[in-house]
């Protein structure tokens, strides 16, 4: 883990081909969700028509950097809603999900609703601040679920369960990180709906009364965890699941002050 983190680690992700039925409203919905629209800015000029929901791939040899600045971070939020949409993606069409309970079978539909929704938001947002030049949006990334047993339970929560934990500490190990006011606020208010998703999975998966804020993700001053990029991205690596090659060998620092 610390070579990986020390050497800004080549990440390898993959994306499912088929469309869940219920993606082709996501646009349409995720700009009405939770206010992450701010009317009157540039935010959202392009990526929003159906007609780009297929990217140009990467040219062969190609290895795509996640960018520097506000862009850079923006990417590597991307990259992890990517990640998580297609985990909850192959979830519900797994054989767990069809004979899960009635109260797993809602968390997970909506957690998975929601993640499609983040995704779809991120994609058209870096669209949007490029000014459409899709050479600096990170491309469609392919992942291997291959070591999760989908008809398992087990499998399936442990998995969401270190993907949701980690997803919440690498927002908030990558606020400090963000310079443009705006992007911050929509960081906040996806990261608050991330641990929310953390929360319920551990409140449906781990025993006890208060793993749902368990002290291996909650401090002893009552905040959550926040992990850096480079951390993160390596626990990424280590899970297998990325495919696609992608590099992150520019992002900023955090912020002083």
């Amino acid at each position: 883990l610390e070579n990986l983190i020390m050497k800004k680690p080549v990440i390898k992700v993959e994306v499912s081909t088929e469309t869940h039925s219920k993606t082709s409203n996501s646009r349409r919905k995720f700009l009405k969700m939770g206010g992450l629209a701010v009317a009157g800015t540039s935010l959202f000029l392009y990526g929003c028509n159906d007609d780009d929901d297929n990217m140009d791939p990467m040219p062969p040899g190609m290895v795509f950097d996640l960018g520097s600045g506000d862009l850079g971070i923006l990417n590597y939020a991307y990259a992890l809603e990517q990640l998580e949409a297609e985990f909850y993606t192959q979830v519900i069409a797994g054989s767990y999900f069809a004979g899960a309970s009635a109260e797993e079978k809602l968390i997970l539909q909506d957690i998975y609703d929601h993640e499609v929704i983040h995704r779809e938001f991120f994609k058209a947002a870096i669209t949007g601040a490029v000014n459409g030049d899709m050479s600096l949006v990170l491309p469609e990334l392919e992942f291997d679920f291959t070591g999760v047993n989908f008809g398992n339970r087990d499998s399936v929560l442990q998995t969401a369960q270190i993907l949701e934990d980690t997803g919440v500490s690498a927002y908030n190990g990558a606020g400090a990180r963000l310079e443009t006011p705006l992007y911050l606020t929509l960081a906040g208010k996806i990261v608050s709906v991330e641990a929310r998703h953390a929360a319920a999975i551990r409140s449906i998966y781990l025993p006890g009364n208060t793993e749902f804020a368990g002290d291996d993700v909650i401090d002893a001053n009552g905040l959550d965890l926040a992990t850096p990029p480079a951390d993160v991205l390596a626990t990424v690596v280590s899970t297998g699941f990325v495919k696609t090659e992608f590099t992150a060998n520019n992002l900023p620092e955090p912020i002083e002050g």
